[in-house]
């Protein structure tokens, strides 16, 4: 099975949030993909399929579990589909149905994502004395993707978090992560954002784009504008562009390869 690491959402090696991809010529179990995905150890591992033409079905998988979207293992996928078939457009389908519509323009590859709503929610002071925040401009729920949006005032301050994951984990049950975001203080950004994810996935994920299926509504709302540019301040790094367009964001990504190989079926 042709297998691949891509760097997403950067045009740099080793920058941006490595995903696998692994090129499925047949349909494959669950355990089989949690087990290659626990060895890779990604973040995100995507098993792609080709159905017919140019749709494919995708699945995500973290070392954990199976999650139903992810934005940077797509991203990754879409870079090796357009590499190694030449086509221009791809249609994927995940394990809800949910088709996700993958193009170019102008040099980046851009991903039609739905669009969440959020709701407002109390967080525990143990979940923010985890984090190492000591105060809120708002806090949101995601109940779809599961995910806690903490607003703080200062992304400088964001930039700087240290969370201790052992109580992080233990301060809240039945989510899959906590984000923690800020308007950016650097003009050439909108908002800058971190993800922190270990009841589902890594401690921290370097670069995130499922998030934006509700962070893109939550700043275009606030800021007043429909197109943004956001920054992942993770160690590594990150950059994109999304835009709301009613019910769908668009988000705008490169990504580069890094390294190609294969899966070896060895039954001994």
């Amino acid at each position: 099975m042709k297998t691949y690491f891509v760097d997403s959402f950067t045009n740099q090696q080793f920058k941006g949030n490595p995903a696998a991809v692994c090129l499925a010529e047949s349909d494959m179990d669950s355990g089989t993909m949690q087990n290659i995905a626990t060895e890779i150890g990604f973040s995100e591992t995507a098993f792609i399929k080709k159905i017919s033409g140019n749709t494919y079905s995708i699945k995500f998988y973290t070392p954990k579990k199976e999650i139903p979207l992810c934005g940077h293992a797509t991203l990754a996928a879409s870079k090796i589909v357009f590499d190694t078939t030449g086509i221009e457009d791809i249609n994927f389908i995940n394990i809800e149905s949910v088709k996700l519509k993958i193009t170019k323009a102008d040099g980046k590859i851009v991903m039609q994502f739905p669009v969440y709503d959020t709701i407002a929610i109390d967080v525990t002071d143990s979940m923010l004395n985890a984090i190492g925040i000591s105060q809120t401009v708002n806090t949101r729920f995601s109940s779809k993707n599961k995910i806690i949006l903490i607003e703080i005032n200062d992304s400088d301050t964001l930039a700087g978090l240290r969370p201790d994951f052992a109580a992080l984990i233990n301060s809240y049950d039945g989510i899959n992560g906590v984000l923690v975001t800020a308007q950016s203080n650097n003009p050439d950004f909108d908002f800058h954002y971190r993800y922190f994810w270990p009841w589902a996935g890594t401690n921290e994920d370097p670069v995130t784009g499922g998030v934006q299926t509700f962070l893109t509504k939550y700043w275009a709302t606030k800021l007043n504008k429909n197109k943004l540019k956001a920054f992942q301040s993770s160690m590594r790094t990150g950059m994109m562009t999304t835009e709301l367009v009613g019910d769908k964001v668009f988000i705008y990504g490169d990504a580069v390869t890094v390294f190609e190989g294969a899966f070896i079926n060895e039954m001994r």
